[in-house]
């Protein structure tokens, strides 16, 4: 029963579910009322994903225990149709649109307007436009989902999952990569259905957003249940605390890194828009770091972050001009293989679809790019790389039974924990991290963050990319801020503040301090 003595909606009782060697929910309970968002809260690997992929039909019956009942009904559902019938959309975390297609087409693919078999493309485009204009979303229909943003594309997903009518929404990170005027767009839209009855369940790391946007939260851990409470009855540290079983003091790390010579230097980089004919992504940006300095480099989206480091690492489409310094004499970077070759490592901002081969192992992940220098140039030696491997997952505490598990079968945060050690085997002097901590848990940032702190300590330079402003302020010794390509500022972290950074992020130059 909510406030209003209404039965819940939606019902999932006594739910369990077993892998291999793992039971991922034992004895899940968890409800939802229409006009209710209930979020859904948790370290990665606490279960979260796995009861809603229950629950959206991924995991058909009865490969689960436990029942779902939607007003009093029991759901046996056989897979995602099912689910979809029932009126449950799910928005994973990982886009699912075709890039190759239209806004349009991707928003009722599947579900064409068809008369004796033919498309009516008219009749779709009308659709899709009248429900971009209900969402108040600044789409064209026709616009191609490649020529979209992360955080516009996220939004054509949202559309795509309510154009099926859905009385329950469930939302797996939704504003990870929205800038913040699209996560207030978001809100909107979200409190909207709110009004008209439609019952989400939200999924996210960012506890603010979660006491923001939420009605009720309930906190799983290890697979269990913890509690469910009102948003006015928590704290946000009563809700961490929850989370990870113990209570948490500050989340960044007393930063005391000793500064040693310039170990890379980039000079006056720009860099090109492949799909777009005189468009540059980056123009004429240079900055350097120190040996035990961690640079951040801070901007909203679209600011060039991403492409300044993907082109500096040979690993962009675009072309880019400059000069690059490492130890300062001037090399040659045109792929990622010469960058490694010169002592650059990149946590990449996709881990799933640049830094991991998901249906390997911990162990080949690990040793993919340092592979010769861990086990010799001509012949694989099984023992060293073993042992590099196992070294590493004990440094870094990922959580596994052995280096032998599939990569693809650990939670966020530990595979980010994996791509981090992977780079860390190729024993680099510059290492790029892009978004280290997006879709992981507190638990699992805090750990990265004091990885990070620690390598900086024995003297690697770090170039940190982040759209999370307390991160930058409190991982990195100095900040630059790009807007549109270009750099408007530059702080160290004894001056640095929210207030000037974010100014900068919108376009206003400020000279460095």
């Amino acid at each position: 029963m909510n406030d209003n003595g209404q039965a819940a909606f939606l019902e999932m009782r006594n739910i369990t579910k077993t892998f291999p060697g793992v039971r991922a929910l034992d004895g899940v309970t968890f409800d939802l009322h229409k006009g209710e968002i209930h979020a859904l809260v948790g370290e990665n690997g606490a279960g979260k994903s796995t009861l809603m992929k229950i629950l959206g039909g991924v995991y058909a019956h009865p490969q689960y225990g436990g029942e779902i009942l939607i007003e009093g009904a029991e759901q046996k559902f056989a897979g995602v149709r099912e689910a979809e019938k029932a009126g449950i959309a799910v928005i994973f975390q990982e886009l699912s649109l075709v890039k190759e297609m239209s806004v349009g087409e991707n928003i009722f693919l599947g579900r064409e307007p068809r008369k004796f078999g033919v498309i009516r493309w008219d009749d779709l485009y009308r659709r899709a436009r009248a429900l971009l204009d209900d969402l108040h979303l600044p789409l064209d229909p026709h616009t191609a989902i490649r020529s979209l943003g992360i955080g516009q594309q996220q939004l054509v997903e949202i559309a795509k999952a309510l154009s099926h009518d859905a009385r329950i929404l469930i939302l797996d990170e939704p504003t990870a990569a929205l800038t913040d005027s699209e996560v207030e767009t978001l809100f909107v839209i979200l409190n909207k259905l709110r009004a008209r009855g439609v019952g989400m369940i939200y999924i996210s790391h960012k506890l603010n957003e979660v006491f923001r946007i939420s009605d009720r939260i309930t906190v799983l851990r290890d697979g269990r249940t913890v509690d469910t409470n009102a948003v006015a009855e928590l704290s946000e540290r009563q809700v961490i605390a929850r989370m990870v079983g113990r209570e948490v003091g500050d989340i960044f790390p007393a930063v005391d890194h000793e500064h040693g010579a310039v170990v890379f230097e980039a000079r006056n980089i720009s860099v090109s828009d492949p799909a777009v004919a005189g468009k540059k992504l980056v123009d004429n940006v240079s900055f350097s770091v120190r040996a035990g300095e961690v640079l951040g480099i801070a901007g909203l989206m679209g600011a060039g972050r991403s492409d300044l480091l993907m082109a500096i690492f040979g690993a962009h489409a675009g072309r880019m001009s400059g000069e690059i310094r490492v130890a300062g004499k001037i090399v040659r970077i045109t792929n990622p293989a010469e960058a490694i070759k010169h002592g650059l490592g990149f946590v990449t901002e996709d881990r799933k679809r640049f830094g991991l081969v998901l249906d390997q192992t911990i162990l080949n992940n690990m040793t993919l790019a340092g592979l010769r220098r861990i086990s010799g140039r001509f012949f694989t030696s099984v023992d060293a790389e073993s042992e590099a491997g196992e070294r590493a997952m004990k440094d870094l505490r990922v959580k596994a039974n052995s280096v032998f598990t599939i990569a693809g079968t650990l939670s966020g945060g530990n595979q980010q924990k994996v791509v981090l050690a992977k780079w860390l085997l190729t024993n680099p002097r510059v290492l790029f991290l892009d978004e280290p901590t997006r879709g992981i848990d507190v638990g699992a940032k805090q750990e990265i963050y004091a990885q990070i702190n620690k390598l900086a300590r024995t003297g690697l330079a770090i170039v940190l990319v982040s759209s999370e402003l307390p991160e930058v302020l409190g991982l990195a010794d100095r900040v630059l801020v790009l807007h549109q390509g270009h750099m408007t500022g530059e702080f160290t972290r004894a001056v640095a503040t929210p207030e000037k950074v974010m100014a900068c992020a919108t376009g206003q130059v400020q000279r460095a301090a």
